[in-house]
């Protein structure tokens, strides 16, 4: 599967009393919600990145986004369409370099010199890591 670096998909929005909802027709279960016609978009933005994200790393095929019309054929009553783009080297980067926690034990004596010499565990860790693949450089 060939990944591509834009994707643009229609996103119908609803308002209602409770607050706006966002789905994407084309992509069953990508869905959003905010308070705002602003945070509405910022959080449909933020559902299809994450979305494609992970329908990318799972091997997913991504379909062709249907045109307008067709979008608008699939809209509830009260329902406006809206474009989203994403660009998706920027999202693949954010995502790889995101920080994963980590749980490690290693023996009190150890911890209480570490701590005695102020050595910041997540550094430490990330540089024996490093060594010990073989990689000398920070990945961008």
């Amino acid at each position: 599967m060939s990944k591509k670096d834009v994707y643009r998909f229609w996103a119908l929005l609803d308002t209602a009393e409770e607050g706006i909802s966002v789905r994407f027709p084309d992509l069953p279960g990508c869905l959003t919600a905010a308070d705002t016609a602003e945070e509405a978009h910022a959080a449909a933005r933020e559902a299809l990145e994450g979305f494609l994200y992970v329908m990318e790393q799972d091997g997913d095929a991504i379909p062709d986004p249907s045109p307008l019309d067709i979008a608008l054929a699939q809209a509830d009553a009260g329902e406006a369409a809206f474009e989203v783009r994403v660009y998706m080297p920027t999202v693949r980067d954010a995502m790889e370099s995101k920080a994963v926690k980590k749980t490690l034990t290693v023996p009190k004596w150890l911890n209480d010199e570490a701590e005695r010499q102020h050595l910041n565990f997540s550094q430490v860790l990330q540089e024996g890591l490093k060594r010990n693949l073989g990689i000398d450089r920070e990945r961008v």
